[in-house]
């Protein structure tokens, strides 16, 4: 039987809108769970955003893959600018799928760097599918080729060869990036220019998204088969030095699960891009409207709801007690 790959979901296209709500240090204890709360607007009008992250300045980067750009937003103010330009723009229209070019963008102290995928000759672009160095110049440096890797790699079930790459996570010596088609997590250890790939652990069919560290542990989220349904939505984790063979189940319970991230309070949170849609679900679909949740991992493996009614989030950072 062929295993349906979600590719992703289509995420976030439409634009970015970047809740705000004031997180409190408190135990995950479900027997007190918090009031779900409203978020506010902070910036919109961006194109083909899926990941962001919080630079050394305190700013949110935001990948605009439709136009190949990094925009840096002021976390107060909503002011954006532009960072980088001239990354390879996404290759499929929007109608068939949303996602594509620059989807997610790190620092590793003050250098930035970018992820870029399905740019390849495999859907008609001349890109690479890999991490780009941002260089001061304005020109770019392409570190590691994960499209190669990919092709020269491929799991037991794919369409893609070259993958769809989704999320960038720092850590030390190099970085993870998450493949939400060809189902697994890849390490890249720099060396200067040169990036050596290598693949941590691979999954079945759960779509795993956004990514985070903590003490040697790697929390991954996941979205699950379409069609979405709650059990499917999960963190996961397993060991950065020696993953096991599969991952340990943290908390499930709400569907389409599209990042995990720590607050400042050390508590894990979650990100739902929403319940499924009604009638048929393809591969590439989207959750329904406004059906996205800011959610808090709990002790027991289940989650809370902090805010509700978010319309196709699909990346989750902290400045201080807010969360964007």
């Amino acid at each position: 039987m062929r295993i349906t790959r979600n590719l992703m979901l289509a995420v976030a296209s439409l634009g970015l809108v970047v809740p705000a709500v004031s997180v409190t240090a408190a135990p995950n204890n479900p027997t007190r769970p918090p009031q779900p709360t409203d978020g506010r607007l902070l910036a919109s009008g961006l194109q083909g955003t899926v990941g962001a992250t919080i630079g050394p300045d305190g700013a949110l980067y935001v990948a605009e893959g439709r136009i190949g750009k990094i925009t840096r937003i002021d976390p107060s103010s909503g002011k954006t600018t532009t960072f980088f330009s001239g990354l390879p723009p996404a290759v499929l229209p929007p109608e068939a799928l949303r996602i594509g070019g620059a989807v997610d963008v790190a620092f590793i102290g003050t250098t930035a760097y970018a992820l870029v995928t399905l740019v390849t000759s495999e859907l008609g672009g001349t890109g690479v599918n890999g991490i780009y160095r941002l260089n001061g110049d304005g020109s770019y440096t392409i570190v590691a080729d994960l499209g190669a890797f990919s092709a020269a790699n491929l799991p037991p079930v794919y369409d893609l060869t070259t993958g769809l790459q989704f999320a960038l996570q720092p850590i030390a010596g190099g970085f993870l990036v998450s493949d939400g088609h060809h189902n697994r997590v890849l390490r890249v250890t720099l060396a200067g220019d040169v990036g050596t790939t290598t693949q941590l652990i691979q999954f079945g069919n759960v779509v795993p998204t956004g990514l985070a560290v903590s003490h040697g542990t790697v929390f991954v989220s996941e979205v699950g088969p379409v069609p979405y349904l709650p059990a499917g939505g999960k963190v996961v984790s397993f060991g950065l030095a020696d993953p096991a063979p599969s991952a340990v189940d943290v908390a499930s319970g709400f569907s389409a699960i599209v990042d995990v991230e720590f607050g400042p309070d050390g508590v894990l949170y979650a990100l739902s891009q929403g319940d499924s849609p009604s009638g048929v679900v393809n591969p590439a679909d989207p959750a329904a409207p406004n059906s996205g949740k800011l959610l808090r991992v709990n002790d027991d493996g289940t989650f809370s709801v902090l805010v509700d009614e978010l319309n196709l989030p699909s990346s989750l950072d902290f400045v201080g007690d807010t969360a964007f």
